[in-house]
């Protein structure tokens, strides 16, 4: 189960990392590309890597949630009262 969550995370800092190569890579020719421009394949791609990102976000959250339903996962940690 920690080795699905841990590829979980990875995923979403691969998607992360994506979107930070797409906003820093240049634009046409070279130059910066304008946010507003129709067509702007540097926009695109980063939106597409952020939303990839938030869609992975969620998945693993929803999985956390029912593998504990599920009794897959215990809680642990420090208890509240001795």
């Amino acid at each position: 189960m920690k080795f699905v969550f841990l590829l979980g995370l990875l995923a979403i800092i691969g998607a992360l990392a994506m979107a930070g190569r797409a906003m820093l890579q240049g634009g046409r020719n070279g130059k910066p590309g304008e946010p507003g421009e129709p067509g702007n394949p540097k926009g695109k791609r980063m939106a597409r890597a952020l939303a990839l990102r938030v869609a992975l976000s969620i998945a693993l959250f929803a999985f956390i949630l029912i593998s504990y339903q599920m009794g897959w996962i215990q809680p642990t940690g420090i208890p509240l009262a001795r």
